[in-house]
């Protein structure tokens, strides 16, 4: 009797309810694999399509230094085989600014099956320790040049200076030319000290501090006297607190001061090495 009720018991105990997993629509399933499959394959047949291979590479801009055919050859050498679609333009662009005198490069598809290049050349403004050759923002981009043109002024310093030095020659050398002199030559040494050379041979020393202000006071008190008496002048130095020196070349030297200075000893004190 006891087993029977236990079997009862059993029986009649409540029941976990069952849990059914969703049908599956196979069919929707289908069609939706097989719409991704038709909008992959006609994506592909598209890309095929319009991926021609490149047969023309268009070179423009004004070109004295770069070569056209130098252009073309970065170009092949980075296509890899790729169509107009699939070529890496800006892999092409970094090739094309590995060139001598190229600044910048600007690759555009053209269709159907051209690249068009722009070409920047570099502009160089001045030479740089004698073979070097300096752009506008003071970057050497040639360090060891074939050609150097001869009527750009030579600038000079320790490795590190360019910018400092271009920054220096271009603030200064349109002042110059209005004065009717020429900058031909700036030398900056290790401890920073400037001096400029002129077309007529005349040396002007500014030393290492107050550039602007003893630039400025040259332009004032001292360049009228340079360009009327540059056959008899060294170098004029204005390296004084109120004045400037005068090197004649035929030896000596003599202080000059600027109007308006009442005494020598304390307008123009050296204050600069």
């Amino acid at each position: 009797m006891l087993l029977q009720r236990k079997r009862n018991n059993r029986r009649g105990g409540p029941r976990a309810p069952l849990r059914y997993l969703p049908r599956l629509h196979w069919r929707g399933i289908g069609l939706s694999l097989a719409a991704l499959a038709l909008s992959a394959l006609v994506l592909a047949t598209l890309l095929w399509l319009i991926d021609q291979p490149i047969q023309r590479v268009i070179v423009t801009g004004r070109l004295q230094r770069v070569s056209a055919l130098d252009v073309e050859k970065i170009v092949r050498s980075r296509l890899h085989g790729a169509g107009l679609v699939t070529v890496d333009l800006e892999d092409i662009s970094g090739g094309l600014r590995t060139l001598p005198w190229v600044d910048g490069a600007t690759v555009q598809r053209s269709w159907p099956r051209a690249l068009r290049i722009e070409i920047i050349e570099q502009s160089a403004v001045a030479r740089w320790n004698d073979s070097g050759l300096l752009n506008a923002r003071g970057q050497l981009f040639m360090s060891e040049a074939r050609f150097v043109p001869p009527e750009l002024p030579l600038l000079s310093g320790p490795l590190g200076s360019e910018a400092e030095a271009t920054a220096r020659y271009l603030a200064i050398q349109g002042r110059l030319t209005e004065a009717g002199l020429r900058l031909i030559a700036l030398t900056l040494d290790a401890r920073g000290a400037l001096s400029l050379r002129l077309d007529n041979g005349v040396e002007l020393r500014l030393g290492r501090l107050q550039f602007d202000a003893r630039f400025e006071r040259f332009m004032t008190v001292a360049a009228k006297l340079v360009s009327q008496r540059a056959t008899d002048i060294a170098y004029v130095d204005m390296r004084y607190s109120n004045g400037f020196a005068v090197g004649w070349k035929g030896g000596g030297a003599h202080l000059a001061w600027r109007p308006g200075a009442r005494t020598v000893a304390g307008a123009g004190a050296h204050i600069d090495g």
